[in-house]
């Protein structure tokens, strides 16, 4: 039913997981953020005033190249396409990350950079509270992420939530996974998989009613 569907969440909110999940089972072409390729990230994380701003241009240049070059690329096999990342996250953190001089520069960059990349049939949100995103960010043990606030990971929930919901113009699905293991338990994938695959017309959408920026 949709061609591109974008897999987002907050840090820790499984996305490349459940990503990896439905593309393997569904034969889509599957394209995830190589973040761990970017050399600013652990050093924003140590000393977020200073890296911010590279960090959010090195963020932006890679998705811009990454989704140019794979939408550029037929794929003649693969019947439809999952991302783990939308474009309009580097917008999204770096309204939170940003003073305002510099957000006001970064915002005209992005507005070139989006104007020609696709937009997704459907976003998925995975909400996940904060404890639950912590937990995971631990229990996957990248070391440069350990020292994440609780502020900081809900200053980005918020984020998304706020660009969510003005999104009239696309198609919208969040959707609660708080006591969800997608990974460990199929029964929760199929169910995740199932509403993905429905219809559903363009605004935003709950599932399990979250509690927004908590």
């Amino acid at each position: 039913m949709y061609n591109y569907v974008v897999i987002e969440g907050n840090i820790g909110a499984g996305k490349t997981s459940f990503a990896s999940l439905l593309a393997e089972e569904c034969n889509a072409r599957l394209i995830l953020e190589q973040f761990e390729e970017n050399s600013f990230l652990p050093k924003f994380y140590d000393d977020p005033a200073r890296y911010a701003f590279p960090l959010e241009l090195s963020f932006l240049a890679d998705r811009y190249q990454q989704l140019k070059a794979q939408f550029n690329a037929s794929d003649m096999f693969k019947t439809f396409t999952v991302a783990d990342y939308f474009i309009f996250k580097s917008l999204i953190f770096a309204s939170k990350n940003l003073e305002p001089l510099e957000f006001g520069l970064y915002s005209k960059l992005f507005s070139i950079v989006s104007s020609v990349v696709p937009k997704p049939d459907m976003i998925v949100y995975l909400y996940l509270n904060l404890e639950n995103l912590k937990k995971n960010i631990e229990k996957r043990g990248r070391p440069y992420e350990q020292n994440i606030q609780f502020e900081y990971l809900e200053k980005i929930q918020t984020g998304y939530l706020e660009f969510l919901r003005q999104q009239s113009d696309l198609r919208v699905l969040v959707i609660d996974t708080n006591g969800l293991d997608f990974v460990a338990r199929r029964s929760d994938y199929l169910w995740l998989k199932e509403l993905i695959m429905q219809e559903y017309p363009l605004g935003m959408h709950h599932i399990q009613d979250p509690v927004f920026g908590e």
